[in-house]
């Protein structure tokens, strides 16, 4: 089977959501950004989903075609006020969360993509001034710049203390000079900017920098077990000068801009590892109604019957935690705990565990990249591959635990 072929045939897969899922406390404007973001992931993102999926990380292999078609749909404006170019949605990270969810059931990686340069990079830039909106963030919304968004360094990620990090802006008479490494910073290799967490003397500051700024160097993609389409690089500074309007908020505020940042992160990835659980549920239960052994199909056998009942509930209860912390974001909790802990701990954990049940149901095939006697290939090994780092970005599974027994036990006694 060709690779169209193959993207035809996966476009009959029935989807499951519409028949077990009803969205009864979601609105309305979120529910319409659904079914706009579907329609089109259904026509632009299904059909280059292999592709992206397969092939090696490489800035040529970036989808470039895509990102300007999601542009031009206004996908990258769904997150954002209408005063600075967006859509003015009354429940702008519910949308987001869903848009999220739509893309990954296609492809992880063009949702990890989007989720990076929107609700990372797009969402700190919101901090900044006016300056900051009209050069970085609008160009941003219009797909005309890449952003991306860096925290994580060789020996600092899940502790990003002052005394962990070696990213230092010092203070000059025009601005700063930063110098350090930052790692795993997605959409690097083709961006235009990053959004910059680094050490400012006792304290901490976001800068937005631009990557062709002499002293700037990306490294090279790194080659991934999964996530292909997802572009990750070190980024170096040596001695880069950055002017003072360059300050996204204030000075000293970039940990706590970067926190409510990764929060809002973490509701993206939640929604990420529910449409990949949905993209299993469904092209499984299409595999065990038509793939027959012993003179009957698979989904007679009462071990499957259990199993994805099992999984359908839980996918129940992924979307449904999501929303809801997606959903307190737009009440005006910048960090809406324990429900976007809760979400993400969850959804993530819940795509690893059905990737390996998905393998399972299609045997030798789920295992298999691509069958050299006729070319087919199956969506179930791709995810295999993707959903590990959801259990890692954003702040790991076991940090999640850790937020969800603060909110137990409190932080005297959970350090």
């Amino acid at each position: 089977m060709t690779h169209l072929a193959e993207a035809a045939a996966n476009s009959t897969i029935s989807r499951y959501q519409d028949s077990l899922y009803h969205d009864l406390n979601t609105p309305e404007e979120t529910l319409a950004i659904r079914q706009e973001v579907r329609r089109f992931a259904d026509e632009h993102v299904a059909p280059v989903a292999y592709a992206i999926g397969h092939t090696e990380e490489s800035v040529a292999a970036f989808p470039w075609d895509l990102f300007s078609k999601m542009a031009k749909a206004g996908l990258f404006r769904i997150p954002f006020a209408a005063e600075v170019g967006g859509r003015g949605l009354k429940y702008p990270a519910a949308a987001t969360a869903v848009m999220i969810e739509e893309l990954a059931y296609h492809s992880n990686s063009v949702a990890a993509i989007v989720d990076v340069h929107c609700i990372l990079a797009g969402n700190a830039l919101k901090h900044g001034s006016d300056s900051i909106k009209q050069r970085y963030l609008m160009p941003l919304l219009n797909g005309d710049k890449i952003g991306s968004f860096a925290t994580t360094e060789p020996d600092a990620s899940t502790d990003l203390s002052i005394e962990a990090m070696r990213t230092f802006a010092t203070r000059t008479e025009t601005g700063y000079s930063v110098t350090g490494r930052k790692r795993f910073i997605s959409n690097a290799p083709v961006a235009n900017f990053v959004v910059l967490l680094c050490v400012d003397g006792e304290r901490m500051t976001e800068l937005v920098i631009d990557l062709n700024c002499p002293g700037v160097r990306v490294g090279d993609p790194d080659k991934k077990m999964g996530n292909h389409g997802q572009l990750t690089s070190d980024i170096y500074f040596d001695n880069v000068q950055v002017p003072l309007e360059n300050v996204v908020g204030q000075a000293g505020q970039g940990l706590k801009i970067a926190l409510q940042t990764l929060t809002y992160g973490r509701v993206g990835i939640a929604a990420s590892g529910t449409g990949m659980a949905q993209a299993l549920f469904d092209h499984s239960a299409e595999r065990l109604k038509t793939r027959r052994a012993f003179g009957k199909a698979i989904a007679q056998f009462q071990h499957w019957q259990f199993k994805l009942a099992e999984r359908a509930t839980e996918i129940e209860n992924a979307r449904n935690l999501y929303l809801k912390a997606a959903l307190r974001m737009d009440q005006g909790h910048a960090f809406p705990e324990p429900e976007a802990a809760m979400a993400k701990w969850y959804a993530t954990n819940l795509a690893g565990e059905f990737a390996r049940d998905a393998v399972q149901i299609f045997g030798g095939y789920g295992f298999m990249r691509e069958l050299a006697a006729d070319g087919s290939h199956y969506r179930v090994e791709e995810i295999y591959r993707d959903c590990k780092i959801a259990e890692i970005y954003e702040g790991t599974n076991e940090i999640q635990k850790l937020v969800i027994a603060r909110g137990i036990f409190g932080k005297e006694i959970t350090g």
